[in-house]
């Protein structure tokens, strides 16, 4: 048990006997890589996902690609460039795994550092208070070319954190990089009752350019670790990791697990090869952790088996080799999920006003900036709606309401909403609604109904006098 603020902290109770149905087996593929500045040209990313040539000889695809990016170009214009379209790099994943019917569920990037989440269409509306955040460690946290972004979401009940940071650089900087892990943990704070802090989840996967080098600097050489390399020595020089000694220690990292790599260092690297660059000591920098809050509720156990852990050394574009690990969680279901569901819409007329009817369920609670969104169907990402409109919400006028009309909001209840005749949606495609249960601004998200998919008409102009015979 780790993490808790309090002991008396509410905890959710299930059945003592749980049947099949009760959770699922989900699978997570986390992806780390310092991309050192390059932009992702002329490289495939299949191998990096574990994923074949073509979609059909895929098998067992995971649920969730989780892809941590370090050093990802941040120049001015190119941040210009990502506040209107997805930076080149969460294209060229988005490409690959659109194919395989995977959604952009959040992205969240701060100067080089990038995370994304994709997850397969089937579990959108099981996703939800999907929240963001990040910390600035470089220049004592004024920069944020060093720090965290983290994403955490609900899981079919089961909560989630992930973590994709990138601490201070250089061997002799191992004091620098325990106080950037320590002020991430302190600064990040979410807005989701009893999950306001990272290790509050009952899943944490914390991973990135975590620079932690080999100890023993005055007594061994770059020459000698690439030759202890060479001679398959791994196991003898992994105790020289920084990181496993300062965990050992309790100093930072200890509440989280890591198989200890199996692979050669994956830092620093001629750019273009798999030579290692002597200027630098070669070390484990990139690193995937993980921490299981197994017992979080009663009557349950929370568990996860990493079924993977591995460095892809055909990639060469950076100086520092992309490490990947697949995990497979036991993620329990939430009896108090509520979908929101829409009636079928029989004609959308373009550059008029349309009124559509959703149905709100018994117990949903309507946050105070829920809004729907207009998608083309088969959408690839939650942030590519054409248009929007909020919701009404009651919440601002319960002060107006009887006890009856009180007592009619609490119930299942159908509701209309009018988007603007200003809505301009091309013909000749289908589009989608997505009801979306937010609170703001930076705040709480999550997915909650999804339309079947509807054609728009342009209404046939009336013949004039003249055409009338």
């Amino acid at each position: 048990m780790f993490g808790r603020k309090s002991s008396k902290r509410r905890r959710k109770s299930y059945p003592v006997k749980q049947d099949h149905r009760a959770y699922n087996a989900c699978r997570i593929y986390i992806v780390t890589w310092n991309v050192s500045t390059k932009f992702p040209e002329n490289i495939s990313l299949n191998k990096l996902l574990g994923l074949e040539n073509r979609p059909e000889q895929d098998s067992h695809l995971p649920d969730f690609f989780v892809i941590g990016l370090q050093e990802v170009n941040a120049q001015p214009q190119n941040t210009l460039y990502n506040l209107f379209k997805d930076d080149l790099w969460t294209q060229k994943f988005k490409e690959v795994l659109k194919e395989r019917d995977y959604v952009v569920i959040k992205t969240e990037q701060m100067q080089g550092l990038l995370l994304s989440v994709f997850a397969r269409r089937k579990h959108l509306l099981h996703l939800r208070q999907v929240e963001t955040e990040y910390t600035r460690t470089g220049l004592g946290g004024i920069w944020g070319n060093k720090g965290a972004v983290s994403i955490r979401m609900n899981v079919y009940g089961s909560s989630i954190c992930l973590v994709n940071a990138h601490l201070a650089a250089h061997d002799h900087m191992l004091e620098e990089r325990i106080n950037d892990y320590e002020r991430i943990v302190q600064e990040q704070k979410f807005h989701v009752k009893a999950k306001e802090t990272i290790f509050d989840h009952d899943y944490v996967f914390w991973f990135g350019d975590l620079n932690f080098r080999l100890t023993g600097e005055a007594t061994t050489s770059a020459d000698e670790i690439r030759a202890m390399v060479a001679r398959d020595e791994l196991k003898q020089l992994i105790e020289k990791d920084q990181l496993l000694l300062v965990r050992r220690e309790g100093r930072a990292f200890a509440q989280l697990q890591e198989r200890l790599p199996q692979f050669p260092p994956t830092f620093k690297f001629e750019h273009g090869s798999n030579e290692y660059d002597m200027k630098r000591r070669p070390a484990w920098t990139d690193r995937i952790l993980y921490a299981v809050n197994e017992n979080n509720y009663r009557n349950v156990r929370l568990t996860a088996e990493q079924t993977s852990y591995k460095s892809h050394p055909s990639y060469s574009i950076s100086d520092h080799k992309p490490v990947t690990s697949e995990f497979t969680l036991k993620v329990y279901e939430d009896t108090t999920e509520r979908t929101v569901s829409f009636k079928p819409i029989e004609l959308w007329l373009v550059g008029e006003p349309n009124t559509i009817e959703y149905v709100i369920p018994n117990g949903f609670e309507e946050g105070n900036a829920d809004w729907i969104g207009i998608y083309r169907e088969n959408f690839t990402s939650l942030s590519e709606y054409l248009a929007y409109e909020y919701t009404e919400t009651y919440k601002d006028k319960q002060h107006q309401l009887n006890e009856q009309q009180l007592q009619h909001m609490q119930n299942t209840r159908t509701v209309q909403l009018t988007f603007s005749e200003n809505v301009s949606l091309p013909l000749g495609t289908r589009y989608q609604l997505l009801y979306f249960q937010s609170t703001g601004t930076r705040g709480v998200t999550g997915l909650v109904g999804i339309s079947p998919a509807f054609a728009v008409e342009k209404r046939c102009p009336s013949p004039s006098f003249d055409e009338i015979d």
